[in-house]
């Protein structure tokens, strides 16, 4: 198991390394450059209101699919049809309250706008997962891969002719990217139904109450998990827009994103990690197989990489957003340090809280969500007001760091995993070089880039001469499994 999903995981990962690097840091940053800051604020912040709600459109279901189809394949024929049509039910349901609280909050035209068709969007992009999730049930991750970049590589196409033909720079440019989204979200949703449709022996659009409820019941402490996350993973520039006064909230939410966007491309392979760990340990969990094996692999691998890319862009966190920006550079370097070294956090979230869901812990979960959502909003009140943006990344280190905790906790004392002490003492002596690492760096008197190049390598022989990777082990597990 372990060699399967080390093999499916580097696939995953290279086709995603590939695409989605080039979409984050090239077009993405360009696109915020060309509309500005202001506007792209805006647009950030409507993206994270539609996102907060988006557990309407899904409700759990995508999770409780992927668990559920990878315990069970046969059921795959079985259950397709029925979500498919909830699945409808509940975008009809998620645009009308959007339009509702977007109206609520004071939300003028031009904002209901490109709200509804932003909702629109995040209707495609959960189908998308939802299909996926089906495909990752199903093992079949290299399909999986290649779907989960098809949406990305459409609209750096997409956003190529609209870089040489101008249209961004319009006043109205930032609706341009948002159209473009709609036809890369959609061609890449009807691609992957017909993958999932081609594995069916049958699909019917046939309502049906009960199994409509009987999902919704099963789905609903993952909806409820979802929820909670959401609010304190995304909540932040929704606030950071409505907060603060008009005008100065949108160019904070805009620094704000120039920040973020680094965390959101080194998060992403914590989070393809996750997706495919869900349905490993959800099959592993049910034929009773230990996974405290592949917890210790996956978590020293991407512990390794989280410590050194948080750290790293601490060290260099003027270098970089000056590399990708024209604008506030030094206001979101200060956020962006404090973003990166929540990734660590992060990191470690992905691994045990998707364990955890694996187990069908949920219920520890929601009140470990429920406890950050509460510390996230009320330190958000609190210090966006006095320290706007950066107020918000506070506010999120310290959520992150202790949902992480939480989460660490509970996974040991539902599986008995023995504390580590080795293993505990050797990421402490690698982070420390890590820190030295990058100091010892800052201090050559070289360009910044050359300098950062060679930190890298530096933390890469690090790694192994601390023993926090070991070539035999990772040998081993590819060829051994």
């Amino acid at each position: 198991m372990q060699k399967k999903f080390i093999t499916n995981l580097a696939f995953l990962l290279f086709m995603n390394l590939f695409i989605k690097p080039i979409y984050i840091l090239g077009i993405e940053t360009q696109v915020q450059n060309q509309v500005g800051t202001a506007n792209y604020g805006v647009y950030f912040a409507i993206f994270n209101f539609s996102f907060l709600l988006a557990i309407l459109l899904d409700f759990g279901i995508t999770n409780f699919n992927n668990r559920n189809i990878a315990q069970n394949n046969h059921l795959l024929t079985k259950h397709f049809s029925g979500l498919f049509i909830l699945k409808l039910l509940l975008a009809v349901i998620y645009i009308i309250v959007v339009a509702i609280i977007g109206l609520l909050i004071g939300y003028d035209t031009r904002l209901m706008k490109l709200l509804l068709i932003q909702g629109f969007n995040m209707f495609l992009l959960y189908f998308i997962n939802y299909m996926r999730s089906n495909l990752a049930g199903l093992h079949l991750f290299k399909t999986d891969a290649i779907v989960s970049v098809l949406d990305r590589t459409l609209l750096i196409i997409f956003c190529i002719i609209m870089f040489t033909t101008g249209v961004l720079k319009r006043p109205d440019g930032i609706m341009f990217f948002v159209y473009a989204q709609t036809l890369s979200y959609f061609l890449t949703s009807v691609t992957a139904f017909l993958i999932i449709l081609s594995k069916t022996h049958s699909f019917t659009l046939k309502w049906n109450w009960a199994f409509s409820l009987m999902i919704l019941k099963k789905s609903m402490p993952f909806a409820i998990l979802t929820l909670l996350m959401s609010f304190y993973n995304r909540i932040d520039t929704v606030m950071i827009e409505r907060l603060l006064p008009a005008g100065v909230g949108d160019v904070q939410s805009g620094i704000y994103a120039q920040a973020f966007r680094l965390l959101d491309a080194a998060n992403m392979i914590s989070f393809l990690s996750a997706g495919m760990l869900l349905p490993v340990f959800s099959r592993m969990l049910k034929h009773k197989e230990s996974v405290e094996p592949l917890v210790k692999l996956i978590s020293t691998l991407l512990l390794s990489l989280s410590v050194v890319v948080g750290i790293s862009c601490v060290f260099y966190n003027q270098e970089l957003m000056e590399l990708l920006y024209a604008l506030h550079t030094k206001e979101s370097a200060k956020i962006f340090s404090l973003l990166m070294l929540s990734f660590i956090a992060i990191s470690t979230t992905y691994i045990f809280g998707t364990l955890l869901t694996a187990n069908g812990n949920l219920k520890q979960l929601n009140i470990m969500a429920a406890s950050g959502m509460v510390l996230n909003i009320s330190l958000n009140v609190i210090l966006i007001k006095q320290f706007e943006a950066f107020g918000s990344a506070i506010s999120s280190m310290a959520t992150q760091y202790l949902t992480a905790i939480i989460q660490v906790i509970i996974a040991q004392r539902v599986f008995k995993f023995k504390i580590n002490y080795r293993l505990i003492n050797t990421l402490i002596i690698f982070t420390l070089g890590v820190v030295a690492i990058n100091y010892g760096s800052k201090m050559l008197h070289f360009n910044w880039m050359v300098n950062f190049i060679m930190m890298v390598a530096a933390c890469g022989l690090w790694a192994f001469i601390s023993g926090v990777l070991n070539i035999k082990s990772i040998l081993r597990v590819l060829k051994y499994g």
